[in-house]
């Protein structure tokens, strides 16, 4: 719970209790504190929640996208390389588009559908030209994109699918998890995310190779963690040579055992936490579904409601800052909703990108859209102070 002192609806609540601070006080206890076997346990855990064959723990979710990107360039048999065009929707958080353009690829921008707030897939069809090799899907606030239409897309048009999950870990299409559509799905476990290890994230694969290519870049483009019989480069058979040989142009993005540790108590309370935050959906759409001075996001599948997003219409349209200003005055914490429309963002100016089209829906939400947290904990009475804040404004 949070704080009696705190914002009556913050952004962000811890999900810790005592068997944290006790996976904690044992990694301390073990004296190991780099990367090691309470990181290796909980990849193992993680993949078998979500029905995968291999994770990759890193530092943050950010870097897992940055070392999925890496893997997928340099996989010899994946068709991807700069200059390549990779489809991504307007809205989404910025180190969604960093790696591609770090890695010469080109950015491609595609509309949103502003119900659901995912990209709008009438308009992906569209943008699939002869340079475009591959789509990075965002299933955007816990919302699972139409992954039964995108990969039929991507499978008739031979491109790769690869998922930024990162907000929306739970969610699922069809039964099938988010995150396990593509051929690798991106997860962060940052503290306002579902489950927290401080800071980390953690990427998904069934493939060998990317599995491999990912446990070398996240440490130096070495081979130390690499079996004998890797795919990614022989090992010399000098146990001594081999601890420093070096063969992807990787980072130092590992995870901590901290970090591993808390993972493994945190999956264990998942199921829980999807559940509290699912039963508060239930009761937030009914306060503020079909409404006409405000748009709630439209759910496809089964969301993980990462948060509560609104666009302002009617009456409500053009006062986003009274808005916001009645919900601090009230204690409700507010956001724009991720970065708005990312394109409009002056850090454009130094990444790769193909000729923007109009980005009407876009636009709208960043003009007239915020978002307010949800919470593993019952929170009715303060989505009733939410409405009555709303209902007075104007």
């Amino acid at each position: 719970m949070h704080s009696e002192t705190g914002p009556a609806l913050p952004l962000a609540t811890s999900t810790w209790d005592e068997h944290e601070y006790a996976a904690l006080q044992r990694v301390i206890e073990s004296g190991r504190f780099t990367m090691g076997p309470a990181v290796r346990q909980f990849e193992t855990e993680f993949a078998n929640y979500f029905g995968a064959r291999h994770a990759v723990m890193v530092n943050s979710g950010s870097s897992a996208n940055l070392v999925a990107i890496a893997a997928a360039v340099i996989n010899p048999d994946i068709d991807l390389s700069p200059g390549d065009e990779v489809i991504v929707p307007a809205v989404s958080w910025a180190t969604t588009y960093y790696p591609l353009s770090q890695w010469g690829l080109t950015l491609k921008f595609v509309d949103i559908d502003i119900d659901t707030l995912n990209m709008d897939l009438d308009e992906v069809e569209k943008a699939i030209g002869p340079r475009t090799k591959a789509v990075l899907a965002v299933s955007l606030l816990g919302n699972p994109l139409d992954f039964t239409r995108l990969t039929e897309l991507c499978s008739q048009n031979s491109l790769l699918l690869i998922e930024d999950n990162c907000e929306s870990m739970g969610a699922t299409l069809h039964g099938k998890p988010t995150g396990t559509f593509g051929s690798m799905g991106t997860f962060s476990s940052f503290f306002s995310h579902h489950i927290s290890t401080m800071e980390g994230g953690i990427v998904l694969t069934d493939d060998d190779y990317l599995h491999q290519a990912m446990v070398s870049l996240r440490a130096h483009g070495w081979t130390r963690e690499l079996a004998d019989d890797n795919l990614i480069h022989p090992k010399s058979g000098n146990a001594f040579d081999d601890l420093f040989r070096f063969v992807l142009p990787g980072y130092n993005v590992r995870p901590l055992e901290m970090s591993g540790a808390l993972g493994t108590e945190q999956l264990k309370k998942l199921p829980g936490i999807l559940a509290g935050r699912r039963d508060n959906a239930s009761t937030f759409l009914s306060l503020f579904s079909n409404r006409d001075d405000l748009r709630v996001q439209s759910e496809t599948g089964e969301s993980s409601w990462f948060g509560f997003s609104f666009i302002l219409e009617g009456r409500l349209a053009g006062h986003r800052n009274d808005v916001v200003a009645a919900l601090t005055a009230a204690g409700i914490e507010s956001r724009p909703i991720v970065t708005g429309n990312f394109t409009r963002n002056p850090v454009l100016g130094h990444l790769n990108y193909a000729p923007l089209g109009p980005l009407p829906q876009a636009d709208k939400l960043h003009e007239e859209g915020l978002f307010v947290g949800n919470h593993h904990y019952p929170i009715s009475e303060e989505l009733q102070l939410l409405n009555e804040t709303i209902g007075a404004v104007v």
